[in-house]
């Protein structure tokens, strides 16, 4: 890392609960200068790890260390009763504005003949590390450029989550701490201000820690990325990549060794197997003299051999390196672009849909043909989501016609967890709340059952959920409500993929999934021979499907 002073440095920190850790021996040493991207499942630890190196957890095992000031930022921002954005950034100055007074007090009390030079000496030094007299245009610039309320008298408890989360990640930038802690930066920010935070981070003086799932974030701050889904010893591994791309490049390497071992430690375990079998029928009478004859020596002879077999089972089970499976990687199904019976025009067409109050594309229509692709972006409010309900059928339209091809079935991903299903308003498995506290498994042929019944399934086509590479069968066989949020949206995504349909709309698909299956599934839908409806925020994947027909909302 950098050669700057260091600010921070975990040793072997580990957290969790009863028979479930969370974070497991986690090292991490952060300077000036550093900015360290925290990424991994949902569930790894992520928010976890930024609450123990901010000091709010205390590890169980291991220490973490500190120098210099912090200022974290979490995803959810409590709202004291009649506090507002004016008392919030005076609170978050505060030290700033102490720092200041300190400087000229002083300033203001110096003997020139026996003052003490060394305090006047620091509270300079104190006053132009935190650049105190530009504290308040900081400030007042940062709210501007994330759009959070100005207004000194706005309660806190009367703005949304976004606009709190905006004021206090105005202030932690006005700040300039030693330490920076945020905690998914860009959920809540517009592309202007991701693109201004981004600015600001890349000229951070000090030490930062960033957990999030922005890919192009990651690409343009970090200078090293910590993935706390376990390695191949199991624990966290830094990569000291400056680029998104390298950080990429070097997990997929370890995971290529990591199965490549993986499936050279299961031939020699069958081996074993194989020997200890071989070994042990040679106890049979084969090998033994005729009864009744030379007895004590035949005994003797069974001993020795079953003490040989004993040798051996120690030897091959001390050689024997015990290698933890492989991560699982999403294996996407071959989807049919045709129906059975295709007609001619396309597979679903929207036109002039209007949603009071959500929608209105007067004179707008949209077809979706077979192996058609359509990139939906715009602001938040724009009516992405609604578009998207409009073109599954989930919607009521107040004005325009939707239209879909015969024996078109389609797979359906909403933004937040479970939704309707297509035109015959199919419930997701999720939907009622029951399915909850079924197994992934029973679920998923409960959601099966449906969809057949509601003749929007080909029993000849059904995806099989263990096939797909989204959960392990140890997860699949535990009830839903004990899955991790981006585990559920693995479940859903899985939903979504059970009929083998002919569309897949998927609403931020992003949502909740790590950095390694976005890319997968990126790939996966450029390639796929089904048409594909996304929209999304994530610039990354914006990026990665610029070629595609595109509609702004």
């Amino acid at each position: 890392m950098s050669d700057g002073h260091v600010q921070l440095v975990a040793d072997g920190v580990t957290y969790g609960y009863p028979g479930h850790p969370v974070l497991e021996r986690v090292d991490l040493t952060v300077g000036a200068g550093d900015r360290v991207g925290v990424v991994g499942e949902n569930g790894a630890g992520k928010t976890t790890l930024l609450r123990v190196l901010a000091g709010e957890l205390a590890p169980q095992t291991g220490t973490v260390r500190r120098s210099g000031t912090l200022a974290s930022v979490e995803q959810e921002l409590d709202a004291p009763g009649g506090a507002t954005v004016g008392t919030f950034v005076a609170a978050a100055l505060g030290g700033i504005r102490a720092a200041a007074g300190e400087l000229e007090a002083a300033i203001t009390g110096f003997d020139h003949e026996s003052g003490d030079l060394a305090r006047l000496t620091a509270a300079v030094a104190r006053y132009e590390h935190l650049a105190a007299w530009d504290a308040d245009r900081r400030v007042d610039e940062a709210l501007t450029r994330f759009g959070a309320p100005r207004e000194a008298d706005r309660r806190l408890d009367h703005l949304s989550v976004g606009e709190r989360y905006r004021v206090r990640l105005a202030c932690r930038i006005g700040e300039r701490a030693d330490l920076l802690l945020l905690d998914e930066p860009t959920k809540h920010l517009d592309a202007a201000g991701i693109d201004y935070l981004t600015a600001r981070l890349r000229e951070w003086p000090g030490a930062v820690v960033i957990v999030t799932h922005d890919r192009r974030l990651l690409d343009d701050v970090m200078t090293a990325i910590l993935d706390l889904d376990p390695a191949m010893d199991g624990r966290p591994a830094l990569y000291g990549a400056t680029r998104y791309s390298d950080y990429r490049f070097l997990k997929s390497q370890m995971i290529r060794r990591w199965r490549a071992r993986y499936r050279a430690e299961r031939k020699r375990a069958v081996q074993l197997a194989e020997r200890l079998d071989s070994t042990y029928e040679n106890l049979s009478d084969e090998w033994r003299p005729p009864k009744g004859s030379q007895t004590h020596r035949r005994a003797t002879r069974a001993r020795g051999h079953v003490k040989a077999a004993d040798r051996l089972i120690q030897k091959l089970e001390a050689d024997a390196v015990e290698v933890p499976t492989p991560p699982l990687v999403l294996t996407f199904p071959d989807l049919p672009s045709l129906p059975p019976e295709p007609v001619p025009g396309p597979l679903l067409d929207l036109r002039a849909p209007r949603v009071a109050g959500r929608l209105d594309l007067a004179g707008v229509r949209i077809e979706v043909p077979a192996c058609g692709r359509l990139l939906v972006t715009g602001p938040n409010g724009s009516g992405k989501s609604t578009l998207l309900a409009a073109l599954a059928g989930s919607v009521g339209l107040d004005r325009g016609v939707r239209a879909i091809a015969p024996g078109v079935r389609l797979g359906v991903l909403a933004q937040e967890g479970p939704t309707e299903h297509a035109a015959a308003v199919v419930a997701h498995p999720r939907a009622a709340g029951v399915a909850e506290q079924l197994s992934g498994f029973d679920a998923y042929a409960r959601h099966a059952l449906v969809l057949l019944e509601a003749r929007l399934l080909d029993p000849g086509q059904l995806v099989p959920i263990a096939a797909l590479g989204l959960l392990t069968e140890e997860d699949l066989d535990r009830p839903l409500r004990e899955l991790s949020v981006g585990q559920r949206r693995r479940f859903d995504l899985a939903c979504a993929l059970l009929a083998a349909p002919h569309v897949l709309i998927l609403d931020e698909p992003t949502n909740h999934l790590s950095v390694g299956l976005v890319d997968e599934l990126t790939a996966a839908l450029r390639a796929t021979s089904a048409a594909v409806v996304v929209a999304t925020h994530d610039r990354r994947m914006r990026t990665d499907l610029a070629d595609w027909p595109a509609l702004t909302l």
